[in-house]
């Protein structure tokens, strides 16, 4: 169970601190609103994931399970590729200010479109998630129950802290932004050699 726990957590953590539609969302907000009115839009992924996530594992249940360990390694040279690209933003210039909209959402609902459209759930449930949750639920419903629950406590946590201090620290500071930029590289890097590891030994033993 630990396993799962440390996937789902991970995975959340570092994405939660990802540049992205939802982030920016949340710092026009805070410009605008101020971070207590803002922090409902934490809750946003639990909201809009759901209809993405039912979708793909009905999908993923029906190709073959060499198909889904193939997928897990797909999905860590995926996570690699998050970290490189994380890794490089943190190594060649400091973290700018994401650019905000002039009529930012203004609802949970609104944010959880934002969330709908972007293409990181997409991914993450079929690359990441998807395959992790089929696997654990093949060994025990409650694994898959607690990864998927792990992965949505930290993102709200996460999510929640980051519209925190968007709003205390005045938008983190560039250093501060660099810093999760960095540790969501490390992360992303770990969950990605993790995942091959896994799908690699999954192949080779079916």
């Amino acid at each position: 169970m630990l396993e799962y726990i440390l996937i789902g957590s991970g995975f959340a953590l570092a994405a939660a601190v990802q540049p992205g539609p939802l982030q920016a969302f949340f710092l026009s907000s805070v410009a605008q609103k101020g971070w207590k009115r803002t922090l409902p839009a934490a809750f946003a992924p639990l909201l809009s994931d759901g209809p993405i996530a039912l979708v793909i594992l009905l999908i993923l249940q029906r190709v073959p399970e060499v198909m889904t360990s193939i997928l897990r390694g797909v999905g860590g040279i995926f996570l690699f590729y998050l970290a490189w690209r994380s890794y490089r933003e943190w190594k060649q210039r400091l973290a700018v200010e994401p650019e905000s909209e002039g009529n930012p959402p203004r609802t949970l609902l609104q944010a959880a479109l934002v969330n709908l459209l972007n293409p990181g759930p997409y991914l993450g449930w079929s690359l990441v998630l998807g395959p992790a949750f089929l696997e654990a639920w093949g060994q025990s419903p409650l694994h898959a129950v607690t990864l998927v629950v792990a992965f949505y406590a930290t993102m709200i946590v996460a999510l929640a802290g980051t519209i925190v201090l968007l709003g205390v620290t005045r938008f983190l500071g560039a250093e501060g932004r660099r810093t999760l930029i960095l540790v969501s590289a490390i992360l992303l890097a770990g969950l990605g050699l993790y995942q091959v590891g896994v799908s690699l030994f999954r192949v080779f033993a079916i």
